[in-house]
């Protein structure tokens, strides 16, 4: 079955909300086999609807839709699938009951409220058990449509409910598998050039997707099929085949974990704690680690150096090593390391030095170059990187290496 989801609203056009509806819907609808092959965003308007619902008949068996049935006079989604569908809105007691139900005790209905009661006489009603705006199924030539609420809360509720059970048990759906691998530190285009051997000996059915943003790569292996048992061992077998074209250290998780939260068990796992040293990342790091609930079992601080007496005088950083190597340099960030581990009484550490961007840079030290060190008793391992010019991608960019730094440390030394 393949599917389109039509998301309708200004809003969404003009960039004051983003369309986190039919990111969620891909993922569920995918989760049962519904293959998505196009989300689309139209404005409020009924040309623009018609056309939208036309096109999509041609290529889609299913089709989802989502906003403009608010009480509002903008909200005009309703009235144009009465006009699609040749059908005339009539009144619903039944829709009515379960708006009064929703008001009861709270205020007073008025004429708006009490309109979302009208519904095409040809659709068959999807109860809305958290709003007023009921959802709408109607069927034509063979393809089937839905239309539900914008409001998040509510289209999940009812996805969750009724949409995905009705299209499990209506449909023959077949099983769709996604393995997710997470790699840090490998660019795109390197790890593409690095699974060039892999890719040509793929098998048929199998589709390998690569997924970048700063700092990580997600490999995403798929394959679909009706035996989903058969399809999961295919899909787990090339996971497994994939796996030795990675360099080693740099697949750190899979699917949907974070590196900080990884980090963090880690480190719970071994009764380790951590200390903070930044300097080009301005605390993002220890923003990270902080998000994970618990952190507090293994993190016991930091410090953001980012003037040179505050790398002196609070982490112990050699004078004469800033004035002869610079900030930004091994010697530099591996004392800043070694510092912050040893004044906070820390297992282990991480430190940053490096230039941020858009400005500061030499022609030795381009904007991007930036200085890494992971620290624990005995052991300091330190790495230099051309991240980019991108201030913000850089900060993030360091953020993450540094983690996949320390989990590759504590993994070797625990």
């Amino acid at each position: 079955m393949k599917a389109e989801i039509i998301s309708i609203g200004d809003e969404i056009l003009i960039g004051q909300i983003t369309n986190t509806n039919a990111a969620w819907m891909g993922e569920e609808l995918t989760g049962i086999g519904v293959e998505v092959i196009r989300n689309t965003v139209v404005a409020d308007r009924r040309e623009d609807i018609l056309t939208a619902l036309e096109e999509a008949e041609q290529r889609a068996d299913l089709v989802i839709i989502t906003g403009g049935i608010g009480p509002t006079k903008d909200d005009i989604t309703k009235t144009t699938l009465a006009e699609y569908f040749g059908s005339k809105l009539v009144h619903s007691e039944e829709v009515l009951d379960r708006i009064r139900e929703l008001f009861k005790g709270r205020v007073n209905m008025n004429e708006l409220n009490r309109a979302q009661a009208m519904l095409p006489d040809n659709c068959t009603t999807i109860p809305n058990y958290n709003g007023t705006a009921s959802g709408m199924r109607f069927s034509k030539n063979e393809t089937e449509y839905i239309s539900l609420p914008g409001v998040p809360y509510e289209m999940k509720a009812m996805m969750s409910d009724y949409i995905l059970p009705m299209l499990a048990e209506e449909f023959d759906l077949p099983a769709i598998v996604h393995k997710t691998m997470l790699i840090q530190g490998v660019p795109e285009s390197h790890l593409a050039k690095l699974l060039e051997e892999y890719e040509d000996s793929i098998p048929t059915g199998v589709k390998l997707a690569y997924l970048p943003s700063p700092g990580r790569v997600r490999l995403r292996l798929t394959s679909s099929g009706k035996d989903r048992r058969a399809v999961e061992d295919l899909v787990n077998q090339e996971m497994q085949r994939l796996i030795p074209f990675i360099p080693q250290g740099k697949l750190y998780g899979y699917g949907e974990e974070e590196l900080e939260k990884l980090v963090g068990q880690l480190l719970k796992d071994n009764n380790a704690t951590l200390a903070l040293a930044e300097s080009c990342t301005g605390g993002t790091i220890a923003s990270l680690i902080t998000s994970v609930p618990g952190s507090s079992e293994y993190f016991i601080g930091g410090v953001v150096a980012y003037s040179n007496e505050i790398k002196q005088e609070v982490l112990g950083v050699d004078s004469k090593s800033i004035e002869k190597h610079g900030a930004v340099s091994r010697e530099v960030v591996e004392q800043m390391a070694e510092g912050v581990r040893k004044r906070f009484g820390a297992d282990y550490s991480i430190a940053t030095s490096g230039i941020a961007g858009p400005d500061g840079g030499t022609d030795k030290k381009p904007v991007g170059t930036t200085w890494i060190a992971v620290a624990s008793e005995g052991i300091t391992e330190s790495e230099v990187y051309r991240m980019g010019d991108h201030r913000g991608r850089n900060i993030r960019k360091a953020s993450v290496t540094g983690l996949n730094m320390l989990r590759n440390l504590v993994i070797n030394t625990k």
